[in-house]
């Protein structure tokens, strides 16, 4: 008889964290590889973050602090939200988790029930649908194509929702796609989800600051009407480059956010009391470096965008917002690499690229996408002029 739990049995690890852990060994075992499969800011934390975290350890900072949060930061949250949002939020609607993961798996758990589904448009971050497994309920996913934009449609939606549909998960800016729902298109589901009151959205906004050419951000938790029915994830790890400091937030209905603080004292209690009193400054204090950075990270998109177009076999759409592209490889699909090995599928081609190329990207079917893959451009031009140019001697060299 197996020690392992049959739950644990559902899941799969994090396709992203693989190649991330892969592209490192190789480097550690002195391979030139170039990463581009890590959702994480090159950037530095800004200074005035990293002091009030020393100032924090200074003050003696470091005891345990309330299970979900301390009064400060959920106050900084609730005037975020108020701020940039025009929402409002009292602090005993709000937790605070080790990162914005663990405050999605501390909802789910809290509230799904064997039989229960969750709609999750693909392509998804590659956690939400191995999280709902671990609860014991079941994701219902919906392809939505690259001529939709990668985003899912009022009809789509209808057609998925059943009575045992408990959750509809939103993420825009996306992970992997980019892709950014507009205001109208919100409405448009926004329509769907006001007939079928018994379903509860949460709305992953992490990227919500890194977006380009004056798109305009809107998250379905300002249409008031569903409000009541919305959890607003959130975060400080990419607006902020905070990624270790494992600060997430969320803001929702009291008695959801009661149950997310009871998991959470069973489990982890508090978040870093150090990481907090960081996160504190990085709400309250200078906002002014947020767009300079995503300026940067617009350059980097069109480079990468402009270079993947030009490659025979490749194709690429342009996103609005976060810091990656999921370019289509489906052109290249059945073609051998110059060691006679064939490209089957996604995976091949991911793994190949890297063997032969020194480049790791994800496979698009992680993403619940055949066909595609994902880059994330959150690494110096520098890096991204190399990777480019060895994706595109890699397909080249396809025959």
């Amino acid at each position: 008889m197996s020690i392992i739990s049959d739950t644990l049995k559902r899941i799969k690890p994090s396709p992203t964290v693989a190649v991330t852990q892969k592209a490192r060994e190789l480097k550690a075992a002195g391979k030139d590889v170039i990463g581009l499969g890590a959702g994480e800011p090159d950037f530095d934390t800004p200074e005035n973050i990293k002091e009030a975290a020393i100032k924090a350890i200074k003050d003696g900072d470091t005891k345990y602090t309330a299970v979900d949060g301390t009064p400060a930061l959920k106050k900084a949250i609730s005037e975020k939200f108020k701020r940039e949002n025009n929402l409002e939020y009292n602090i005993d609607q709000i937790t605070v988790g080790a990162g914005g993961k663990h405050v999605i798996y501390n909802l789910m758990m809290a509230t799904l029930n064997k039989g229960d589904e969750v709609i999750i448009p693909a392509p998804y971050w590659v956690s939400y649908p191995d999280i709902v497994l671990l609860a014991g309920a079941n994701p219902v996913v919906i392809e939505c194509p690259e001529e939709q934009g990668f985003k899912l449609t009022a009809k789509d939606l209808e057609s998925s929702i059943t009575n045992n549909t408990k959750w509809l998960i939103l993420n825009s800016p996306s992970n992997p796609t980019g892709a950014c729902y507009t205001e109208q298109e919100i409405k448009n589901l926004a329509m769907v989800l006001r007939r079928n009151p018994h379903v509860n959205i949460l709305s992953d906004d992490i990227y919500e600051h890194v977006i380009y050419e004056g798109f305009n951000f809107f998250t379905i938790a300002q249409i008031p009407e569903l409000k009541n029915k919305v959890v607003t994830m959130n975060g400080v790890s990419k607006s902020y480059a905070m990624t270790g400091w494992r600060i997430g937030y969320a803001a929702g209905e009291k008695e959801i956010i009661k149950a997310i603080s009871k998991i959470q004292s069973q489990s982890t209690t508090n978040p870093s009391s150090i990481s907090q009193a960081a996160a504190v400054e990085a709400l309250n204090g200078t906002q002014d470096f947020i767009p300079t950075r995503a300026k940067a990270f617009q350059e980097r998109r069109d480079f990468v965008v402009n270079s993947l177009n030009a490659i025979d076999g490749i194709s690429c759409l342009k996103p609005d917002g976060a810091f990656y592209v999921f370019p289509s490889c489906k052109g290249l699909i059945g073609k051998k690499d110059k060691n006679g090995k064939k490209i089957e599928n996604d995976t091949d081609f991911t793994q190949s690229l890297l063997e032969n190329n020194n480049v790791a990207v994800v496979q698009g079917s992680a993403f619940g996408l055949e066909g595609f893959f994902r880059i994330s451009y959150a690494t110096s031009m520098e890096n991204l002029e190399k990777a480019m140019s060895r994706i595109k001697q890699f397909c080249e060299n396809l025959n």
